[in-house]
């Protein structure tokens, strides 16, 4: 690497870096689960959802997420129940306070390269009415 691509991969990084900044102090909870989610499973693939427009929520809400974890752990946790405990388990602080709703789709690296396919999720049926209305 010459002296000038240094130089713009730090400039990247930088620019990389105050995204992700704003990011977490925009969307908290979705900040909180993507760093919950990289320190405990190391993922070589993760997508976190903010699904609650879909929702009979506030705009701006971040109560509804699906994630996507894709992870070499999964390797040895063989079934979905066991794998979506160990990811309920690292969000239990969001998940006793603002998450309302998580979908959960964990892979093993082999099990994503068969198949990237994820479902899209319904649309939402009214709840239950314990969410505050959405305004506007």
């Amino acid at each position: 690497m010459n002296g000038s691509s240094v130089a713009a991969f730090f400039q990247q990084l930088s620019r990389t870096s105050i995204h992700l900044r704003n990011m977490s102090s925009a969307f908290p909870v979705t900040a909180a689960i993507q760093e919950k989610l990289t320190a405990a499973f190391e993922p070589t693939h993760l997508d976190v959802i903010n699904e609650s427009h879909m929702h009979n929520v506030p705009k701006n809400s971040e109560t509804h997420f699906k994630v996507v974890v894709v992870s070499s752990q999964f390797e040895s946790v063989k079934t979905p129940i066991q794998r979506h405990r160990l990811i309920n388990a690292a969000l239990a602080k969001e998940l006793e306070g603002p998450v309302h709703a998580l979908s959960i789709v964990a892979k093993s690296p082999s099990q994503w390269e068969k198949n990237q396919v994820i479902s899209a999720s319904p649309s939402c049926k009214g709840g239950d009415g314990s969410l505050p209305k959405r305004n506007g």
